[in-house]
Formats: C-alpha cells, structure tokens, sequence
C-alpha cells in the first residue's frame, strides 16, 4: 500500500525559505520517482518538482525553476524540496507523489500511484 507523510510546511515571509520532507514507508522508496504537486485557493493542482528513482535526474515547473531544488535520501526514505526566495504565490498546500510509470518528465497526476495528505505553506508579503 505504502504510505507518504509530508513534514515542513508553515508560515514564512516574502524572501525566506522553507524545506519541506516527505517520508515515505511501506512501499521500496528507491524505485519509486518521486514529485511535489502545490494547489492553491480555488485553482487546480499543479506539478512542482519532480526527481529520478535514483536521484540523477529532475525537472521544475517554470514557475519555481532557479528557486526550488528536490533532492532524495533512498537510505531514509525520504524526497525532500527546498524552496528559496518565496513569493506569495507559492502559498498553498505542497503534496508528494511516488509513481513507478514513465519519467520525471510525464508530470500528469495520473502517473503517480501515491499521495500525501498535503502540507500548508503560507508566504505573506
């Protein structure tokens, strides 16, 4: 079955940072490529950042590329985003996803076999 717990999220202003941490259990974490979806108020979810089974690869929405990275540790399970230089538009729930179909770069939902339960990130002005 498996399971994804996103960790990380708050409150920060324009300009800061946070690390958001997904763990990931019950499912071989090191097959899996992972990926980070946001949705804000009233809009649809959307793709964020999306990372390789082994961590070689990855690819960033236009909107965060130059300010957000994802990384992983497949000895702990976990995919991690750090995201700098925040806006107010980044303010929205952050989910992760593991899928095992197509690559880092086929980012459609429908690709990812398994979701957190989401992580509020609020950036004021």
């Amino acid at each position: 079955q498996g399971l994804l717990v996103e960790s990380g999220g708050g409150l920060v202003q324009a300009g800061g940072s946070l690390r958001l941490a997904c763990a990931a259990s019950g499912l071989t974490f090191s097959t899996y490529n992972m990926g980070w979806f946001r949705q804000a108020p009233g809009k649809e979810r959307e793709f964020v950042a999306t990372i390789s089974w082994r961590g070689a690869s990855t690819n960033f929405a236009d909107t965060v590329k130059g300010r957000f990275t994802i990384s992983r540790d497949n000895a702990k399970n976990t995919v991690y985003l750090q995201m700098n230089s925040l806006k107010p538009e980044d303010t929205a729930v952050y989910y992760c996803a593991a899928g095992r179909s197509g690559t880092i770069y086929d980012t459609r939902e429908a690709k990812f076999d398994l979701w957190g339960q989401g992580t509020q990130v609020t950036v004021s002005s």
